[in-house]
Order: structure tokens, then C-alpha cells, then sequence
């Protein structure tokens, strides 16, 4: 699922949608996409039809790209079942203690990831997981 097309990346959230709402079978991989689609009701009505598939979201003009926040979570749940980096599993536990809202802790995690991802893409190297471990320490 994870490529560079953009199209076939977004046409896998309309998909799985589609699936639940017909009551179709899902692969493993659109049940989790189904977990993170239902704990954003504000994006159904998005997906219920590919014609704005195409569409630019730009954060200048104050837009969150939906797509973008759903690949966030999926990467840190990814992150989350792996402990990688090492310890991120741990963060979790103990902000979700914390907050009570497991949800919002994967908000304020991703708002981590998207920094160092945004970082790592400007200075053209990979992220860096100590910085985005310490990142995380700090929430």
C-alpha cells in the first residue's frame, strides 16, 4: 500500500470504505485502515465518493490533508506493534495513562512524527529516531 502513488494510496482508503459499508470482506491491512477511518466520522462523507480524490490540501490555507492524518496513525500504529523505534511502545503506554484518551495520544504522537518527517524531507536524510524519541518524552 505504501508507494509514492498518490492516487492508488487514497483509492485504498476509498476501497476499504467502500467494502465496510457494503458489508464486504476486508484484507488485514483494510481492517486497521477500517480503525483509523471510524475514529474520524468527519472524513466518511469524503470517502464515500472518489470525485475529490484529486484534491490539494494545503496547511498555508489552514487545510488538513485527511489523507496525510490517516497514513500518520497507521505509520504510528506500525510503530506502536513493532516498539520501533525502541521505546516509542512505552511513550505510548504511559501518555495514554496520562491523557485517558488513546486517540488524542496518537494525535499529539503523530504531531511528533510529522515534525521529524517534515524535517528529515527538507534536510534530504532520514528522520531521526533520538530526536523524535526525545520529542515524545517531552508531550
Amino acid at each position: 500500500m505504501f508507494d509514492n502513488n498518490r492516487s492508488a494510496l487514497r483509492k485504498k482508503y476509498f476501497d476499504t470504505w467502500h467494502k465496510h459499508v457494503n458489508n464486504l470482506p476486508l484484507e488485514p491491512l483494510e481492517a486497521q485502515i477500517l480503525e483509523v477511518i471510524l475514529l474520524h466520522p468527519d472524513y466518511h462523507t469524503l470517502l464515500a465518493t472518489l470525485d475529490n480524490s484529486d484534491q490539494d490540501y494545503l496547511p498555508e490555507a489552514g487545510q488538513t490533508n485527511p489523507y496525510l492524518h490517516m497514513g500518520l496513525h497507521l505509520g504510528l500504529r506500525e510503530q506502536l506493534q513493532t516498539d520501533r523505534p525502541t521505546g516509542i511502545k512505552k511513550i505510548y503506554q504511559t501518555l495514554c495513562i496520562r491523557s485517558g484518551d488513546p486517540h488524542e495520544t496518537e494525535h499529539r504522537m503523530m504531531n511528533c512524527l510529522a515534525q521529524v518527517l517534515w524535517d528529515a524531507r527538507q534536510n534530504h536524510v532520514a528522520p531521526d529516531e533520538r530526536v523524535y524519541l526525545e520529542n515524545l518524552k517531552k508531550l
